[in-house]
């Protein structure tokens, strides 16, 4: 492992195939310190010893099971202010890659904001985007992806994988799944650089986990109710708190 060959323009051409390592995305940020890497370069790892998540979390995975891989791309069309769009083509990637494969428990599958795949209340992967910016727009991306792919056993009850929500007798086969990820991101990536954004932000809405649905969430050591009524242009969380419409940017706001 590992070789796959997805059906793209430049998404998972290059892979630079680690049986170990700390994190992808140091992996990927070497890369770019080191050289000039294309654009859809894929690092990929069957050990991540160190992989990070949001809010500084750890990302639990054991070694050969899931995907664990980190894309480099070249956002330059994006300005700064514009990067949520790359969270949301990355998530409908994932999302379009995993919802034909759940069969019954497709319709569970949920984006939740900022960077996590739910299915149901379970977290089937999360996503971790550092860029880097020249001026005023973005100069490099380094797209993290965590999959819980063949993995069936966890620490946490929160967690799920594809294998525990639609089994197959033998697990699924990650390079072929690797290869379809490729495609279905690249196809989100261009979706955005070609500017047809509209279609794209009300598809993620649609998906978008508690969506108008009131639940409870935390902010600044308070609880409250809420409901979610959407994403604004800096990709900020709009939740409506008893007609008072509030704005949580990242790690400012959890859900409970």
């Amino acid at each position: 492992m590992y070789k796959i060959y997805p059906k793209t323009y430049f998404t998972g051409q290059i892979v630079r195939y680690l049986p170990s390592c700390q994190s992808t995305n140091d992996e990927a940020a070497g890369l770019i310190a080191r050289t000039d890497p294309a654009e859809g370069t894929l690092v990929i790892t069957d050990q991540q010893t160190a992989g990070r998540g949001q809010r500084g979390n750890q990302w639990e995975a054991q070694a050969g099971q899931n995907i664990t891989s980190s894309l480099i791309l070249l956002p330059t069309f994006l300005r700064a202010t514009e990067q949520f769009w790359l969270n949301m083509a990355v998530s409908l990637g994932i999302y379009d890659t995993l919802h034909p494969l759940l069969g019954e428990r497709a319709s569970a599958l949920r984006i939740k904001w900022p960077n996590d795949i739910y299915i149901g209340h379970r977290k089937i992967g999360g996503i971790l985007i550092e860029n880097s910016i020249q001026g005023y727009q973005l100069a490099t991306s380094i797209i993290g992806m965590g999959l819980n792919i063949n993995q069936t056993q966890f620490g946490y009850p929160t967690a799920t994988s594809l294998q525990q929500e639609a089994p197959l007798p033998d697990g699924y086969d990650l390079p072929g799944l690797f290869s379809l990820l490729c495609e279905k991101l690249e196809a989100r990536y261009l979706q955005i650089r070609t500017g047809h954004r509209d279609s794209l932000r009300a598809v993620y809405l649609q998906i978008l986990y508690r969506y108008h649905q009131e639940a409870t969430y935390e902010a600044d050591g308070e609880r409250f109710r809420g409901t979610i009524t959407g994403v604004d242009e800096a990709g900020r969380l709009i939740i409506n708190d008893q007609g008072r419409e509030r704005v949580f940017g990242f790690k400012e706001v959890i859900f409970v």
